[in-house]
């Protein structure tokens, strides 16, 4: 298992998971370092999965490895 894998492990839950996050953006701060974090739940937004793909493919041009990443098939 992941280290900082917090799902069904005894003692981590989505808070201790939210707690690293906030700890690692406040020590880039510390640093100077440009932070960026970007969530992105696509568990319920399709019931078609395919229909995603094809729309960030055909209207926003999102191809290759972009595209692979969120292909869960």
């Amino acid at each position: 298992m992941p280290p900082f894998q917090s799902a069904y492990r005894s003692g981590h839950s989505t808070e201790t998971a939210v707690l690293k996050v906030i700890s690692d953006i406040i020590d880039a701060a510390d640093c100077q370092k440009v932070t960026l974090l970007a969530l992105l739940d696509m568990s319920a937004a399709f019931d078609d999965h395919s229909i995603l793909l094809q729309r960030l493919q055909v209207s926003y041009g999102v191809t290759g490895l972009a595209l692979q990443w969120l292909d869960r098939s």
